[in-house]
């Protein structure tokens, strides 16, 4: 049955049968996709150098092997045995192109391997040469799978390895630096904003000592292997080899390219590693953690069942509860961690973590569910930094704020999905840019005098356009939202992935025309702070020998930045949450590779365990107390905590409880509601560890006493009476 379905799938490569095949996260049976695969052709038998340049016409001879066996004068037609391919390197069904005589499979498949490294960068610059290149900016060492280039015209740093146009034999070469099973092969094509050059076909060679090669060849014909490459720049195209070779160098030798353009590609190599019984090669560090997590890709049911097994497990500290919904109705469960689950505690804070708002940016979705597994575990264990975290302090963990967008990404496959697809929701919406803009009516206060008088400089409202039912506001950002309305959250990092750096609000410049600008918040020395706690304590960002992802280099700054001096970004997520809420949130590029491959995810847990810890904890950074009513002794809800010389104030939440992120120093700190006389303190942060107490008793004012007497029917005692008739004489 699969045999047949092959041989039509093979005739008619645009037709989806909706047969899903196991990832290799062992999930089973995948759910089709719902766009067209990147690639559905097998490799043409013809020379590729007689087919027009960027155009893959391999289903033009395509054809179904079938033996006649002449037994006894009787003719017997036998079908030959098809085997299933078995899954690579994606996490859904995998899309597979083979060269020709694809459909002549050997009756045992080898096993699929993960990437060699060239995207996550453990493949280093100096083991990728080529025979030419057209600068250093178009170099082997930028011939990455999914490498972005740089804005700028003819930039240093370019997105793709480019061979000199007078060069006859083109090729890039890869040295694994020790023996290695090659499997398969996916490259795209340049990414550039300036010139469209792809590769459209291939051949590939392997050596031991790079100087005697050897070539892929067709199993039918026994002639070199040309493999179809890709028809755009960015979509992955993953081809398979018809045998595994085993080899330290492999090439990758461009035939044809895109007419009018240069032989330019981007590529990752899959390869599994081979013993070496004789020690004869250095050992390849050991990718891997000690702690016994669930290390591989979990799609929304699988999300879902391993939120369930945490709360099962520690039910006393765990809560799972969703926010709304998705465009296509999937839940956005929260796990909730706390030694008393489901309710603010005075005086404790609340801090969240929001990953998966790209779809396809599926690291922090994975980190969250380690670190709630993680942190379920050590609270068994008695861990007493676990414990401590868990007991004062209210975590939220949001794995997942754009479910449609990762199912799309997750059914193409860590390797497939490449650098955009599944990035918005199923609407077409970039999240990150779909919060409301409270910048421009903030400085446009500020411009003409108004703020904090007239205008507040905290908790904007949200304008009126945006509340209108026709809005373009996706269901997920309303969601989120109204969830930071509801808890008077402090803190909060947002995980994104494709860069390795923090970058901290503002997010949208100042300046309306500017693509970048320094533009910092009035917390300019708090967000610093964070930033730089995030990052120093993240092993990749602080290892001193790794290169770039892209085009910048954030090493050089702490891998730090303003975000707005990065590139600008209206609606965000973390402008929105300075500006509407008390909540400080930053921005976490964990990762080169958007959608690493499961073997990655327990060192990149490693690289990001200790981070997330320390983050949370920076809660107790600054100030924090209760404002109480003198007479009551009562909590005061929404008044207003203001730091002299800091242009942005918090409130506190419904029982009068507050926290105020600060660096360390000596502050003068004001306390003020509505029918209360403000009272002014010194309130000193230091180093030690926090958060320092900063409690208020506020008095009511005679006219807010009298107000409530009145209201009660109550009468009026001489001595207020007296006093309201001395303001009385003063007015006249």
């Amino acid at each position: 049955m699969w045999g047949l379905l092959l041989a039509l799938a093979t005739f008619a490569p645009a037709v989806d049968l909706g047969l899903g095949t196991p990832g290799a996260s062992g999930l089973g049976l995948a759910p089709p996709a719902t766009t067209k695969a990147p690639v559905s052709t097998l490799a043409p038998s013809s020379n590729p150098a007689q087919q027009p340049s960027g155009k893959n016409n391999g289903t033009s001879e395509q054809h179904v092997r079938i033996r006649f066996v002449k037994k006894k004068k009787v003719i017997i037609k036998k079908r030959k045995k098809l085997t299933r391919p078995r899954p690579l390197v994606t996490t859904g069904p995998p899309v597979i192109t083979t060269p020709a005589g694809a459909l002549d499979l050997p009756e045992e498949k080898e096993p699929g391997c993960p990437p060699l490294g060239l995207e996550s960068l453990r493949v280093s610059d100096s083991q990728l040469e080529a025979s030419s290149s057209q600068s250093f900016g178009l170099g082997p060492h930028r011939g990455r799978l999914n490498i972005q280039s740089g804005l700028e015209d003819g930039d240093l740093y370019d997105g793709a390895w480019c061979a000199e146009p007078q060069d006859a034999e083109p090729w890039l070469q890869v040295d694994a630096r020790h023996p290695t099973r090659f499997s398969g092969i996916i490259t795209q094509g340049r990414n550039s904003v300036w010139r469209y050059d792809w590769v459209t076909s291939y051949k590939v060679q392997f050596s031991n000592d790079s100087r005697t090669w050897w070539g892929s060849r067709n199993r039918s014909s026994g002639m070199d292997a040309v493999f179809p490459a890709n028809s755009d720049p960015e979509t992955p195209v993953l081809n398979l080899l018809p045998e595994p070779q085993v080899a330290r160098f492999i090439r990758l030798l461009p035939q044809t390219w895109l007419q009018g353009g240069d032989s330019c590609l981007r590529a990752e190599i899959l390869a599994c590693p081979v013993s070496d019984p004789n020690d004869l090669f250095p050992k390849a560090p050991a990718l891997g953690s000690s702690d016994p997590l669930d290390f591989r890709h979990h799609n929304y049911k699988a999300m879902r069942k391993l939120m369930k097994q945490v709360n099962e497990q520690c039910p006393n500290v765990t809560r799972i509860y969703s926010i709304g919904k998705s465009h296509q109705g999937l839940k956005l469960y929260v796990m909730e961690m706390s030694d008393h689950p489901g309710q603010h505690e005075l005086g404790e804070p609340e801090v969240r973590y929001v990953a998966g708002m790209h779809g396809n940016e599926a690291l922090g979705r994975e980190l969250l569910l380690l670190l709630m597994q993680y942190l379920c575990r050590e609270f068994l264990r008695g861990d007493p930094r676990v414990t401590r975290l868990l007991t004062e302090t209210r975590i939220h963990l949001l794995p997942s704020m754009n479910p449609d967008g990762y199912e799309t990404a997750f059914r193409r496959g860590s390797e497939l999905v490449g650098w955009a697809e599944g990035r918005w929701n199923q609407q077409g919406i970039d999240l990150n840019h779909n919060f409301a803009d409270l910048n421009t009516p903030l400085w446009e206060a500020e411009d003409d005098g108004l703020v904090p008088d007239t205008v507040p400089n905290h908790h904007l409202p949200l304008p009126t356009y945006y509340t209108l039912p026709n809005a373009t506001v996706a269901p997920e950002t309303r969601a989120v939202i109204e969830w930071m309305e509801r808890i008077p959250f402090v803190l909060s990092a947002n995980l994104h992935g494709g860069e390795l750096v923090v970058s901290y609000p503002f997010d949208m410049t100042r300046t309306p025309w500017a693509a970048r600008e320094l533009t910092p918040t009035p917390d300019d020395a708090v967000f610093r702070w964070l930033s730089t706690v995030y990052a120093g304590t993240n092993r990749a960002m602080q290892d001193p020998d790794r290169r770039p992802c892209h085009s910048q280099d954030f090493s050089l700054h702490g891998n730090i930045i303003n975000g707005a001096d990065w590139h600008t970004v209206p609606g965000s997520m973390n402008d929105f949450s300075y500006l509407h809420t008390n909540c400080f949130e930053v921005t976490v590029e964990l990762s080169c590779d958007k959608f690493p491959h499961e073997n990655e995810l327990p060192q990149e847990w490693e690289n990001n365990k200790d981070a997330l810890l320390t983050y949370l904890e920076q809660v107790r950074v600054g100030i924090a107390g209760v404002v109480r009513d003198k007479d009551t002794e009562l909590g005061i809800a929404d008044a207003v905590i203001s730091v002299d010389g800091i242009n942005h104030d918090v409130t506190t939440a419904w029982g009068g409880d507050y926290w105020r992120l600060l660096t360390p120093g000596d502050y003068m700190v004001t306390a003020s509601a509505e029918g209360y006389h403000s009272v002014t303190r010194s309130c000193r942060v230091t180093f030690e560890e926090g958060p320092v107490p900063c409690n208020f008793h506020l008095t009511k004012t005679p006219k807010q006493r009298l107000r409530e007497l009145l209201a009660s029917g109550a009468k009026v005692p001489p001595d207020l009476r007296r006093r309201l008739e001395r303001l009385r004489g003063q007015k006249n």
